[in-house]
């Protein structure tokens, strides 16, 4: 139910929106705060590299997997509802984090939350046609925008007052407490103020096609986060291998449903579209190195070099603000000049990468989160000026009865991409550490030149962007879609 500008303006339209935007926002904040207090997690459960690598991955493989699937139940069940019920699952799953007794219920309950997050995250754009006419509907995109911005900005600060404060002796757990009131909050709102959406009857989900490609990301993801901690036996090199002919089996399946008329997980008429295709690639390396790099700088600089959470927070915020200044910027420029741009932040994201290396210290004692400011600050500028053309010049030329899915499609190999990223950089950087630490004096040059190595996939990666994207086709129509509201990451 869509409203147009000729209805009645729906009574208290905005107070749905803040509970949207509520939702939105502790989900990104949930991810950065847990950034910056992964060496307190590790020291406070003993918990060795790979399982402090699954507080991380966990959480951003189990959003990209129900993505999807979440957003079709939406279509089925009723966004409202669904909505509702990912608030419900997501602020229980942070009750479940903030009192977990070991790493794996921690983990276990990353999985819940990552389950919570998928399944309110597709429902928020699709309820904002239903509560604003058009003519006001721009500013209600764009207060999405600047929700996914301020959370950036605040969540490395908040999650190191948080942890650094030591609340009532509870140490990290208040990074996930602190969802608690924002959940019940924003349940009380969406019951109140956000009108009942039926459901479509008639639609399907394609049960078969997400279990299998559940298997394939798992085939690859485990192998390489646990491959190094287990001594890369045979049978991890057999579940990459594997991994090939499951996806063959995927696609088989994809193709086999559209040929009986049937609902498809990602709908195969999207594997014709050359644009489609290479967009994909291009955020799958933009968000590949994204991730990793926050979750190896932490270690680096709590672990490494001894500074606080609040310090290592306070280290990072350049990046953040600067993402904000370049999505504000992107705003005003729409759709003009998307390949330029996209490259350009590319190029800005390489750029930086490639100055950390010479910031990095080798003694105890003499880092300076001052020289960091000018690397972090060109990144979050070079990552907010690309994401939003990305999005907005893959999906402009994608047929209109395609969008939804290839939309959600597309924030689901963002996440995968991170993954992959936060599975390889974990891997380059743990590997180092465990080489140099049992013979190294001075443990700082060990955690700085393992630092280096994890950058170099980072930096590959968004050079590889910054080329590959002159392969896609100009955008002659833009249908005028912007995704880049449920894409910055924190």
């Amino acid at each position: 139910m869509n409203r147009t500008d000729k209805d009645v303006p729906l009574q208290g339209r905005w107070i749905a929106m803040i509970a949207l935007l509520m939702a939105g926002f502790m989900n990104l904040i949930d991810v950065s705060i847990v950034n910056v207090a992964i060496p307190s997690l590790q020291e406070a459960f003993n918990a060795n590299d790979s399982q402090i690598e699954w507080v991380v991955a966990i959480y951003i493989l189990t959003f990209a997997l129900f993505l999807l699937p979440a957003g079709r139940l939406g279509d089925v069940v009723g966004r409202r509802r669904m909505f509702i019920l990912g608030v419900c699952v997501f602020t229980v799953a942070s009750a479940l984090c903030g009192m977990a007794g070991s790493i794996h219920a921690l983990i276990g309950a990353r999985i819940l939350q990552g389950v919570g997050g998928a399944m309110m995250t597709p429902q928020t754009l699709a309820i904002v046609p239903a509560l604003f006419a058009p003519k006001e509907r721009g500013t209600a995109f764009a207060l999405f925008g600047l929700s996914a911005g301020l959370a950036t900005v605040t969540g490395p600060v908040l999650g190191g007052l948080l942890v650094s404060a030591d609340v009532y002796g509870l140490g990290w757990r208040p990074i996930f407490l602190v969802n608690l009131p924002i959940g019940l909050i924003a349940i009380v709102a969406a019951l109140k103020f956000v009108p009942k959406l039926p459901g479509q009857k008639g639609l399907e989900i394609d049960g078969v096609g997400i279990a299998l490609g559940v298997l394939t990301v798992l085939l690859i993801l485990f192998p390489l986060i646990e491959g190094r901690q287990l001594d890369w036996p045979m049978w991890i090199f057999g579940m990459l291998i594997s991994s090939f002919p499951m996806l063959g089996l995927f696609i088989w399946w994809q193709r086999r449903r559209a040929a009986q008329g049937k609902a498809q997980l990602l709908p195969v008429t999207l594997f014709k579209d050359r644009n489609y295709m290479i967009g994909t690639v291009l955020v799958m390396l933009l968000f590949a190195g994204i991730p990793g790099f926050f979750f190896v700088l932490a270690i680096f600089l709590q672990v490494g070099n001894g500074l606080t959470p609040l310090q290592s927070g306070l280290t990072t915020m350049p990046f953040s603000i600067g993402v904000l200044i370049a999505s504000i910027a992107a705003g005003r420029l729409g759709n003009r000049w998307p390949r330029l741009r996209i490259s350009f932040g590319g190029g800005l994201l390489t750029v930086a990468m490639l100055a950390f290396p010479f910031l990095v210290p080798q003694i105890l004692g003499d880092i300076s989160p001052v020289s960091f400011i000018f690397p972090m600050l060109i990144a979050g500028l070079g990552l907010g000026t690309s994401v939003s053309p990305i999005f907005n010049a893959v999906l402009s030329q994608v047929n209109e009865s395609d969008t939804g899915s290839a939309s959600g499609a597309l924030q689901s190999f963002q996440q995968l991409g991170g993954a992959l990223g936060l599975a390889v950089m974990g891997q380059l950087f743990f590997a180092h550490v465990a080489a140099k630490e049992p013979t190294a004096t001075n443990l700082v040059p060990v955690y700085s030149d393992a630092l280096s190595m994890a950058l170099w996939f980072a930096t590959a990666s968004f050079a590889c962007m910054s080329i590959l994207v002159w392969r896609l086709k100009e955008a002659h129509q833009p249908n005028g879609l912007n995704q880049s509201d449920n894409s910055t990451p924190a």
